[in-house]
Protein backbone atom coordinates (compact mmCIF):
# COMPACT_ATOMS: atom_id res chain seq x y z
CA UNK A 1 0.00 0.00 0.00
CA UNK A 2 0.91 3.02 -0.32
CA UNK A 3 -0.17 6.82 -0.01
CA UNK A 4 -0.01 9.79 -2.20
CA UNK A 5 -0.16 13.18 -0.86
CA UNK A 6 -0.08 16.61 -2.85
CA UNK A 7 0.67 19.96 -2.62
CA UNK A 8 1.59 23.56 -4.23
CA UNK A 9 -1.83 24.05 -5.84
CA UNK A 10 -3.41 27.50 -6.40
CA UNK A 11 -4.65 30.32 -8.44
CA UNK A 12 -1.89 32.00 -10.56
CA UNK A 13 -2.60 34.14 -13.71
CA UNK A 14 -2.51 33.26 -17.20
CA UNK A 15 1.44 33.44 -18.44
CA UNK A 16 2.72 32.65 -14.63
CA UNK A 17 4.16 29.13 -12.41
CA UNK A 18 3.74 26.70 -10.34
CA UNK A 19 4.77 23.55 -9.33
CA UNK A 20 3.32 20.96 -7.28
CA UNK A 21 4.56 18.16 -4.89
CA UNK A 22 3.44 14.57 -4.12
CA UNK A 23 4.85 13.23 -1.22
CA UNK A 24 4.92 8.84 -1.01
CA UNK A 25 4.17 7.36 1.97
CA UNK A 26 6.73 4.56 0.86
CA UNK A 27 10.54 4.35 0.50
CA UNK A 28 12.30 3.33 -2.64
CA UNK A 29 9.61 4.45 -5.45
CA UNK A 30 12.72 5.30 -8.04
CA UNK A 31 11.37 1.57 -9.00
CA UNK A 32 7.73 2.57 -9.75
CA UNK A 33 5.74 4.10 -12.19
CA UNK A 34 4.42 7.85 -11.15
CA UNK A 35 2.95 10.60 -12.98
CA UNK A 36 0.24 13.15 -12.75
CA UNK A 37 -3.51 13.11 -13.53
CA UNK A 38 -6.14 16.24 -14.19
CA UNK A 39 -9.55 16.98 -13.69
CA UNK A 40 -11.57 19.92 -15.01
CA UNK A 41 -15.24 20.38 -14.06
CA UNK A 42 -17.34 18.63 -15.66
CA UNK A 43 -15.08 17.20 -17.73
CA UNK A 44 -13.09 12.90 -17.46
CA UNK A 45 -10.01 13.21 -15.52
CA UNK A 46 -6.95 13.16 -18.36
CA UNK A 47 -3.81 11.96 -17.83
CA UNK A 48 -1.07 14.35 -18.12
CA UNK A 49 2.86 12.56 -17.39
CA UNK A 50 4.06 9.28 -16.81
CA UNK A 51 7.39 8.52 -15.44
CA UNK A 52 8.28 4.74 -15.82
CA UNK A 53 11.08 3.88 -14.35
CA UNK A 54 11.82 0.90 -15.38
CA UNK A 55 12.44 1.75 -19.37
CA UNK A 56 13.22 5.18 -18.09
CA UNK A 57 10.85 7.27 -20.43
CA UNK A 58 8.71 10.03 -19.40
CA UNK A 59 5.49 10.82 -21.45
CA UNK A 60 3.87 13.98 -21.84
CA UNK A 61 0.68 14.89 -23.06
CA UNK A 62 0.45 16.98 -25.97
CA UNK A 63 -1.50 19.69 -24.33
CA UNK A 64 1.48 19.94 -21.34
CA UNK A 65 4.67 19.01 -23.34
CA UNK A 66 6.89 22.02 -23.49
CA UNK A 67 5.33 23.73 -20.55
CA UNK A 68 5.33 21.29 -17.96
CA UNK A 69 7.96 19.11 -16.71
CA UNK A 70 8.09 16.42 -14.54
CA UNK A 71 10.97 15.12 -11.98
CA UNK A 72 11.45 13.18 -8.75
CA UNK A 73 13.72 13.32 -5.91
CA UNK A 74 13.39 9.39 -4.80
CA UNK A 75 15.72 9.95 -1.68
CA UNK A 76 12.75 12.44 -0.35
CA UNK A 77 9.91 9.92 -1.99
CA UNK A 78 8.90 13.40 -3.59
CA UNK A 79 8.15 13.65 -7.18
CA UNK A 80 7.34 17.41 -8.64
CA UNK A 81 5.56 19.13 -11.55
CA UNK A 82 6.91 22.16 -12.53
CA UNK A 83 3.78 23.73 -14.68
CA UNK A 84 5.16 27.24 -16.94
CA UNK A 85 3.18 29.58 -19.18
CA UNK A 86 -0.22 28.20 -17.79
CA UNK A 87 -3.44 29.08 -19.57
CA UNK A 88 -6.94 29.24 -18.46
CA UNK A 89 -7.38 25.78 -19.52
CA UNK A 90 -4.57 23.80 -17.50
CA UNK A 91 -7.12 24.89 -14.66
CA UNK A 92 -8.18 21.43 -13.02
CA UNK A 93 -7.79 19.06 -9.65
CA UNK A 94 -4.28 18.13 -10.30
CA UNK A 95 -3.62 14.74 -9.41
CA UNK A 96 -0.72 12.28 -8.38
CA UNK A 97 -1.37 8.47 -9.47
CA UNK A 98 1.29 5.43 -9.12
CA UNK A 99 1.37 2.54 -11.49
CA UNK A 100 0.59 4.30 -13.90
CA UNK A 101 1.27 3.65 -17.56
CA UNK A 102 1.20 4.79 -21.66
CA UNK A 103 0.49 2.94 -24.20
CA UNK A 104 -0.46 3.95 -27.96
CA UNK A 105 -0.97 7.45 -27.42
CA UNK A 106 -3.51 7.22 -23.81
CA UNK A 107 -2.63 7.24 -20.21
CA UNK A 108 -3.79 4.84 -17.96
CA UNK A 109 -3.28 2.28 -14.90
CA UNK A 110 -2.84 -0.85 -13.79
CA UNK A 111 -5.36 -2.21 -11.54
CA UNK A 112 -6.97 0.61 -9.15
CA UNK A 113 -3.83 2.37 -9.06
CA UNK A 114 -2.57 4.60 -5.91
CA UNK A 115 -4.14 7.88 -6.07
CA UNK A 116 -3.61 11.47 -4.04
CA UNK A 117 -6.80 13.30 -3.39
CA UNK A 118 -5.41 16.04 -5.87
CA UNK A 119 -4.72 19.93 -5.42
CA UNK A 120 -6.41 22.50 -7.07
CA UNK A 121 -5.10 24.70 -9.37
CA UNK A 122 -6.83 28.07 -10.54
CA UNK A 123 -5.92 29.52 -13.23
CA UNK A 124 -7.59 33.11 -13.90
CA UNK A 125 -6.84 36.83 -14.55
Amino acid sequence: QMTLVESGGGLVQPGGSLRLSCAASKTNIDADAIGWFRQAPGKEREGIVCSISRDGNLYYADSVKGRFTFSRDNANNTVYLQMNSLKPEDTATYICAADCYYHAGSFGYYGDGYWGKGTLVTVSS
